[in-house]
């Protein structure tokens, strides 16, 4: 008999995936207990956040926190907004001050666009600047969002729905083993009312190489 624990959890998602609810912000403890598997890969690298916005992302407030103890070359958040133009928030060693960053030095530059991960102004991010992409995407998404990735031919360190593994675009990158599985499996979820979601089915999905792919 299944868990009706768990059950309910992938209730929430499987509802938060037809109502386009997709506003469930990453604890920065859960953050933490799968990036520091990832150290390695990301000196003198560029992270895109592109589903992050940088005043409120624990992901990027998890990689300005960590600038230097990953030797990051630069952090690129972009903010959306669904009907105007918004910005990105450009953060590199260049405001690192007595090894701490000065956020008030962050270059903050208007975009035309609204910030959408799929709007030429991202895309474009993404193609020349991106080295590794690391988020919470929409679960409503999660299909395109990866195709996308994987067109680009980025590294990534993302969240999402364990089901995907059945999807069959999802399933094809598995088995061609251009993704696989990460370490970690976050259960709770912020929303913007800060209110705890818990899941049940949500695990990591990455390219990076890992020790635990290799065993």
């Amino acid at each position: 008999m299944q868990n009706k624990n768990i059950k309910s959890k992938n209730t929430n998602l499987g509802k938060a995936k037809k109502t386009k609810n997709d506003e469930f912000y990453t604890q920065l403890s859960d953050i933490e207990k799968e990036l520091w598997y990832y150290k390695e890969h990301f000196k003198w690298k560029t992270v895109f956040l592109n589903c992050d916005d940088p005043e409120e992302s624990n992901f990027f407030k998890y990689f300005v926190l960590n600038f230097d103890y990953l030797w990051l070359k630069k952090i690129i958040s972009t903010h959306y907004h669904s009907e105007r133009p918004t910005y990105k928030l450009e953060v590199d060693k260049n405001i690192v001050v007595n090894w701490q960053i000065d956020l008030s030095l962050a270059k903050k530059i208007p975009l035309k666009q609204n910030g959408d991960f799929r709007s030429p102004e991202c895309l474009e991010i993404l193609e020349k600047e991106a080295d590794i992409v690391v988020t919470n995407p929409p679960f409503s998404l999660f299909r395109e969002y990866v195709a996308q990735l994987i067109e680009y031919n980025k590294q990534i360190v993302i969240i999402g729905n364990k089901n995907a593994i059945t999807y069959k675009e999802i399933f094809k990158l598995i088995k061609e083993n251009k993704i696989w599985l990460g370490y970690t499996a976050p259960k709770e979820f912020i929303q913007p009312n800060w209110i705890i979601k818990k899941f049940g089915n949500i695990k990591r999905f990455t390219n990076l190489d890992t020790k635990k792919r290799q065993e």
